[in-house]
């Protein structure tokens, strides 16, 4: 595994890595890693049209199967540009809190669009019209996880008021199938604030192993293809406590 740059952004080291083998597929990669070891983003040198990790590749297929013609998104968190880079000819607005990462997505995983604004993401939705946009993607992480004001039920209630009609919240965690309490909050959250709500996670080992975690919530049934899940399986999460906003209580 060979460093390509290592950068500090406030207490966080921000990576890139070029290697012969990720996830055990061999092949010729290039990763973004935070200091926690949890890999961002990552291009596949040979063919770098190939969406590599399975988490974009589920959330890519519930979003064209709920919505075929699809046109505005707000995603929250840049990593590399994936998703977004994946539809050039889509409208998104993509926050994200820290320029380092956007930087170094586009030196050196060639991100060349101009729909990144820089800021806290929940105050940047607040920022947008109502009903303006066919999904919201919710994929930040720092340190310690999701950051908590993007989870709680006012941050849910304002992006529902921001999702059209037919709209979808398509969230990407990472947590346990069982006994996780913030994950199981952050389900049971979610219902509050939306009629339909379904969970996908990757196959683990043991229940305890941490893993990618997807949560969709919509105000209209979700629809999805297991095949295309990209390995993901729709799970039942546990009923948890509702996550206030602090000010609330």
């Amino acid at each position: 595994m060979q460093l390509l740059v290592k950068a500090t952004s406030g207490s966080q080291e921000i990576s890139v890595y070029e290697a012969n083998q990720l996830y055990g597929e061999i092949g010729k990669y290039r990763f973004l890693q935070f200091s926690d070891h949890a890999i961002q983003g990552a291009i596949d040198l040979k063919n770098p049209k190939r969406i590599v990790l399975e988490y974009p590749r589920a959330i890519m297929h519930l979003m064209e199967r709920n919505d075929s013609v699809f046109e505005n998104v707000f995603m929250i968190g840049h990593g590399i540009g994936t998703i977004p880079g994946n539809y050039p000819d889509k409208r998104f607005i993509v926050a994200e809190i820290d320029e380092t990462v956007v930087g170094l997505s586009r030196a050196y995983f060639h991100y060349q669009l101009d729909n990144v604004r820089i800021g806290d993401g929940r105050r940047l939705l607040c920022e947008q019209e109502r009903s303006g946009f066919d999904y919201i993607i919710l994929d930040a992480f720092t340190e310690a996880g999701t950051p908590y004001h993007l989870t709680t039920l006012g941050f849910f209630e304002m992006a529902k008021q921001k999702l059209d009609a037919q709209g979808s919240m398509i969230l990407n965690l990472m947590g346990k199938v069982k006994n996780d309490k913030i994950m199981n909050a952050i389900y049971s959250t979610l219902g509050e604030a939306f009629a339909y709500v379904k969970a996908f996670s990757l196959p683990a080992e043991h229940n305890a192993d941490i893993r990618n975690i997807i949560i969709v919530a919509s105000c209209r049934p979700i629809r999805f293809e297991s095949k295309a899940m990209a390995g993901f399986n729709e799970i039942q999460l546990e009923e948890g406590h509702i996550l206030m906003d602090k000010r609330e209580g």
